[in-house]
Protein backbone atom coordinates (compact mmCIF):
# COMPACT_ATOMS: atom_id res chain seq x y z
CA UNK A 1 0.00 0.00 0.00
CA UNK A 2 1.41 3.40 -0.67
CA UNK A 3 1.78 5.74 2.79
CA UNK A 4 -0.44 8.18 3.20
CA UNK A 5 2.50 10.79 2.74
CA UNK A 6 3.60 9.59 -0.72
CA UNK A 7 -0.19 9.67 -1.76
CA UNK A 8 -0.60 13.17 -0.79
CA UNK A 9 2.78 14.27 -2.52
CA UNK A 10 1.38 12.35 -5.57
CA UNK A 11 -1.54 14.81 -5.16
CA UNK A 12 -0.21 17.90 -3.68
CA UNK A 13 2.99 18.35 -6.11
CA UNK A 14 1.37 19.32 -9.00
CA UNK A 15 0.17 22.05 -7.23
CA UNK A 16 2.87 23.60 -6.05
CA UNK A 17 5.06 23.09 -9.53
CA UNK A 18 2.99 25.77 -10.72
CA UNK A 19 5.25 28.03 -8.83
CA UNK A 20 8.24 26.92 -11.22
CA UNK A 21 6.66 25.56 -14.20
CA UNK A 22 3.70 27.96 -15.28
CA UNK A 23 3.92 31.54 -16.36
CA UNK A 24 2.40 33.80 -14.10
CA UNK A 25 4.63 33.63 -10.87
CA UNK A 26 7.85 34.59 -13.02
CA UNK A 27 6.12 37.50 -14.07
CA UNK A 28 4.91 38.67 -10.79
CA UNK A 29 8.44 38.40 -9.63
CA UNK A 30 9.63 40.11 -13.00
CA UNK A 31 7.29 42.90 -12.58
CA UNK A 32 9.04 43.69 -9.24
CA UNK A 33 12.55 43.82 -10.89
CA UNK A 34 14.34 40.54 -10.44
CA UNK A 35 16.15 39.98 -13.43
CA UNK A 36 16.06 36.72 -14.10
CA UNK A 37 14.07 33.59 -13.15
CA UNK A 38 16.53 32.21 -10.42
CA UNK A 39 16.62 35.80 -8.89
CA UNK A 40 12.86 35.63 -8.48
CA UNK A 41 13.08 31.83 -7.57
CA UNK A 42 15.83 32.46 -4.52
CA UNK A 43 14.27 35.92 -2.97
CA UNK A 44 10.93 34.22 -3.05
CA UNK A 45 11.26 31.22 -1.40
CA UNK A 46 13.67 31.96 0.76
CA UNK A 47 12.11 35.36 2.27
CA UNK A 48 10.26 33.16 4.79
CA UNK A 49 13.88 32.98 6.08
CA UNK A 50 14.57 37.03 6.41
CA UNK A 51 17.49 38.47 5.31
CA UNK A 52 19.58 35.42 6.07
CA UNK A 53 23.06 35.04 4.46
CA UNK A 54 23.70 32.73 1.13
CA UNK A 55 25.53 30.18 3.24
CA UNK A 56 22.09 29.87 5.27
CA UNK A 57 19.95 29.67 2.00
CA UNK A 58 22.75 27.41 0.64
CA UNK A 59 22.22 24.96 3.91
CA UNK A 60 18.23 25.15 4.09
CA UNK A 61 17.77 24.54 -0.04
CA UNK A 62 21.22 21.62 0.14
CA UNK A 63 20.47 20.48 -3.51
CA UNK A 64 22.28 23.56 -5.09
CA UNK A 65 26.30 23.55 -6.03
CA UNK A 66 28.80 25.27 -3.90
CA UNK A 67 28.25 29.30 -5.20
CA UNK A 68 25.07 28.99 -6.89
CA UNK A 69 22.98 30.60 -4.49
CA UNK A 70 25.63 33.21 -3.70
CA UNK A 71 24.78 34.26 -7.66
CA UNK A 72 21.54 35.48 -6.25
CA UNK A 73 21.34 36.16 -2.42
CA UNK A 74 21.39 38.94 -0.59
CA UNK A 75 21.60 40.87 -4.16
CA UNK A 76 18.19 39.71 -5.49
CA UNK A 77 16.99 41.51 -1.91
CA UNK A 78 19.01 44.96 -2.33
CA UNK A 79 16.08 46.38 -3.70
CA UNK A 80 13.09 43.90 -3.55
CA UNK A 81 12.06 43.78 -0.17
CA UNK A 82 11.41 39.85 0.71
CA UNK A 83 7.94 40.27 1.94
CA UNK A 84 7.16 41.89 -1.71
CA UNK A 85 8.51 38.59 -3.51
CA UNK A 86 6.84 36.55 -0.83
CA UNK A 87 3.58 38.57 -2.01
CA UNK A 88 4.33 37.78 -5.58
CA UNK A 89 4.86 34.17 -5.59
CA UNK A 90 1.55 33.88 -4.03
CA UNK A 91 -0.16 35.82 -6.72
CA UNK A 92 0.94 34.74 -9.44
CA UNK A 93 0.58 30.38 -8.19
CA UNK A 94 -2.69 31.26 -7.31
CA UNK A 95 -3.24 33.26 -11.07
CA UNK A 96 -1.81 29.85 -12.55
CA UNK A 97 -3.96 27.45 -10.43
CA UNK A 98 -6.80 30.04 -11.35
CA UNK A 99 -6.17 29.54 -15.50
CA UNK A 100 -4.95 26.10 -15.50
CA UNK A 101 -8.21 24.88 -13.49
CA UNK A 102 -10.88 26.73 -14.94
CA UNK A 103 -14.01 28.99 -13.90
CA UNK A 104 -15.88 25.72 -12.17
CA UNK A 105 -12.80 23.63 -10.73
CA UNK A 106 -11.15 26.95 -8.84
CA UNK A 107 -14.84 28.16 -7.96
CA UNK A 108 -16.20 24.97 -6.67
CA UNK A 109 -16.59 23.47 -2.71
CA UNK A 110 -14.54 20.59 -3.67
CA UNK A 111 -11.27 23.20 -3.74
CA UNK A 112 -12.41 24.57 -0.53
CA UNK A 113 -12.63 21.46 1.39
CA UNK A 114 -9.57 20.48 -0.13
CA UNK A 115 -7.87 24.17 1.10
CA UNK A 116 -9.93 24.12 4.44
CA UNK A 117 -8.16 20.28 4.66
CA UNK A 118 -5.05 20.78 3.19
CA UNK A 119 -4.61 23.75 5.87
CA UNK A 120 -5.62 21.96 8.88
CA UNK A 121 -2.85 19.25 7.67
CA UNK A 122 0.22 21.77 6.92
CA UNK A 123 -0.52 23.77 10.57
CA UNK A 124 -0.15 20.94 12.45
CA UNK A 125 2.59 19.36 12.52
CA UNK A 126 6.06 20.20 15.13
CA UNK A 127 8.38 22.73 13.74
CA UNK A 128 12.06 21.49 14.85
CA UNK A 129 14.46 20.68 13.25
CA UNK A 130 12.18 21.82 9.60
CA UNK A 131 13.88 25.34 8.70
CA UNK A 132 11.94 25.88 5.66
CA UNK A 133 8.63 24.55 7.25
CA UNK A 134 8.91 26.50 10.18
CA UNK A 135 9.71 29.90 7.73
CA UNK A 136 6.62 29.12 5.53
CA UNK A 137 4.81 28.39 9.24
CA UNK A 138 5.50 31.88 10.09
CA UNK A 139 3.68 33.73 6.96
CA UNK A 140 0.05 34.44 7.13
CA UNK A 141 -2.22 31.80 5.34
CA UNK A 142 -3.93 33.64 2.65
CA UNK A 143 -8.34 34.11 2.88
CA UNK A 144 -8.48 33.53 -0.94
CA UNK A 145 -9.01 28.96 -1.67
CA UNK A 146 -6.99 29.10 -4.21
CA UNK A 147 -4.17 31.17 -2.46
CA UNK A 148 -4.87 28.70 0.43
CA UNK A 149 -4.68 25.92 -1.07
CA UNK A 150 -1.29 26.69 -2.89
CA UNK A 151 -0.27 27.88 0.48
CA UNK A 152 -0.22 24.47 2.57
CA UNK A 153 0.24 22.45 -0.32
CA UNK A 154 3.07 24.80 -0.69
CA UNK A 155 4.32 24.52 3.38
CA UNK A 156 3.87 20.26 2.92
CA UNK A 157 6.00 20.44 0.14
CA UNK A 158 8.67 22.30 2.55
CA UNK A 159 8.14 19.85 5.43
CA UNK A 160 8.66 16.99 3.33
CA UNK A 161 11.53 18.61 1.66
CA UNK A 162 13.14 19.10 5.15
CA UNK A 163 12.87 15.63 5.87
CA UNK A 164 14.48 14.87 2.79
CA UNK A 165 17.29 16.99 3.38
CA UNK A 166 17.49 14.89 6.75
CA UNK A 167 17.50 11.66 5.22
CA UNK A 168 20.03 12.72 2.40
CA UNK A 169 22.42 13.68 4.93
CA UNK A 170 22.05 10.05 7.17
CA UNK A 171 22.96 8.70 4.25
CA UNK A 172 25.77 10.83 3.38
CA UNK A 173 24.56 11.75 -0.02
CA UNK A 174 25.39 15.34 -0.89
CA UNK A 175 23.05 17.53 -3.12
CA UNK A 176 24.87 17.21 -6.20
CA UNK A 177 24.78 13.55 -5.53
CA UNK A 178 21.10 13.52 -4.73
CA UNK A 179 20.83 14.08 -8.34
CA UNK A 180 22.83 11.84 -9.69
CA UNK A 181 20.62 9.28 -7.90
CA UNK A 182 17.33 10.46 -8.69
CA UNK A 183 18.25 10.81 -12.15
CA UNK A 184 19.78 7.45 -12.64
CA UNK A 185 15.57 6.32 -10.89
CA UNK A 186 14.08 8.66 -13.69
CA UNK A 187 16.17 6.29 -16.20
CA UNK A 188 18.31 9.31 -16.98
CA UNK A 189 22.02 8.31 -18.52
CA UNK A 190 24.35 9.49 -18.45
CA UNK A 191 23.02 11.07 -15.21
CA UNK A 192 25.24 14.00 -15.60
CA UNK A 193 22.97 14.96 -18.38
CA UNK A 194 20.12 15.74 -16.20
CA UNK A 195 18.96 19.15 -16.17
CA UNK A 196 19.82 19.83 -12.76
CA UNK A 197 23.16 19.23 -12.83
CA UNK A 198 24.57 19.54 -16.73
CA UNK A 199 25.81 22.73 -16.70
CA UNK A 200 28.26 22.09 -13.83
CA UNK A 201 31.53 21.84 -14.37
CA UNK A 202 33.07 18.44 -15.96
CA UNK A 203 35.61 18.20 -12.97
CA UNK A 204 33.34 18.67 -10.42
CA UNK A 205 30.70 15.77 -11.99
CA UNK A 206 33.47 13.47 -12.41
CA UNK A 207 34.26 13.63 -8.65
CA UNK A 208 31.02 13.37 -7.83
CA UNK A 209 30.55 10.64 -9.75
CA UNK A 210 34.29 8.70 -8.47
CA UNK A 211 33.16 9.41 -5.20
CA UNK A 212 29.79 7.25 -5.62
CA UNK A 213 31.87 4.76 -7.46
CA UNK A 214 34.42 4.32 -4.67
CA UNK A 215 31.29 3.55 -2.27
CA UNK A 216 29.72 0.88 -4.84
CA UNK A 217 26.66 3.25 -5.41
CA UNK A 218 27.00 3.54 -9.22
CA UNK A 219 29.41 0.96 -11.43
CA UNK A 220 32.01 1.74 -13.87
CA UNK A 221 29.33 2.33 -16.69
CA UNK A 222 27.38 5.17 -14.17
CA UNK A 223 24.98 2.71 -13.28
CA UNK A 224 23.07 2.23 -10.02
CA UNK A 225 24.18 -0.69 -8.59
CA UNK A 226 22.34 -2.96 -6.24
CA UNK A 227 23.82 -0.73 -3.05
CA UNK A 228 22.70 2.29 -4.95
CA UNK A 229 19.38 1.32 -5.88
CA UNK A 230 18.99 0.19 -2.53
CA UNK A 231 20.29 3.44 -0.99
CA UNK A 232 17.67 5.48 -3.11
CA UNK A 233 14.85 3.45 -2.11
CA UNK A 234 15.63 3.63 1.67
CA UNK A 235 15.99 7.80 1.54
CA UNK A 236 12.90 7.60 -0.10
CA UNK A 237 11.11 5.37 2.68
CA UNK A 238 12.54 7.68 5.43
CA UNK A 239 11.46 10.75 3.45
CA UNK A 240 8.30 9.13 3.83
CA UNK A 241 8.12 8.43 7.15
CA UNK A 242 9.45 11.72 8.08
CA UNK A 243 6.64 13.83 5.92
CA UNK A 244 3.79 11.67 7.67
CA UNK A 245 3.51 13.56 11.03
CA UNK A 246 1.10 16.64 9.83
CA UNK A 247 -1.65 14.30 8.33
CA UNK A 248 -1.73 12.66 11.78
CA UNK A 249 -4.24 15.77 12.38
CA UNK A 250 -6.70 13.79 9.69
CA UNK A 251 -9.08 11.53 10.36
CA UNK A 252 -9.25 8.81 8.34
CA UNK A 253 -12.41 9.66 6.93
CA UNK A 254 -11.00 13.43 6.40
CA UNK A 255 -8.09 11.71 4.70
CA UNK A 256 -9.89 9.99 2.26
CA UNK A 257 -12.24 13.42 1.72
CA UNK A 258 -9.53 15.14 0.68
CA UNK A 259 -7.88 12.55 -1.45
CA UNK A 260 -11.32 12.69 -3.42
CA UNK A 261 -11.43 16.61 -3.44
CA UNK A 262 -8.16 16.62 -4.81
CA UNK A 263 -8.43 14.27 -7.03
CA UNK A 264 -9.73 15.92 -10.25
CA UNK A 265 -7.76 18.77 -8.76
CA UNK A 266 -4.64 17.23 -9.82
CA UNK A 267 -5.56 15.19 -12.69
CA UNK A 268 -6.57 18.43 -14.13
CA UNK A 269 -3.29 20.00 -13.21
CA UNK A 270 -1.38 16.96 -14.64
CA UNK A 271 -2.80 16.85 -17.79
CA UNK A 272 -1.42 20.56 -18.32
CA UNK A 273 1.62 20.06 -16.97
CA UNK A 274 1.16 22.34 -14.20
CA UNK A 275 1.45 24.85 -16.73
Amino acid sequence: MTPVARRMFQLLEPICLVTFFADECNEELAALGHRTYWDGYFASRAAPLGRVPAQVVHAAFYSFAEGEVARHIPSAWETIAPEASVAARVRGSAASLRRILGDELAGSAGLVRAADLTTKAATSAPTEGRVMYAGMRSLAVPDDPVARLWHSATMLREHRCDGHVAALVGARIGGTEAHVLSALDMGIHPPESFGRIHHLPGKRLAEVMDGLRERGLVDTDGRFTDAGRETKQRIEDLTDELAAAPYNALSPAELDELTAELEPLTATLVAAGSR
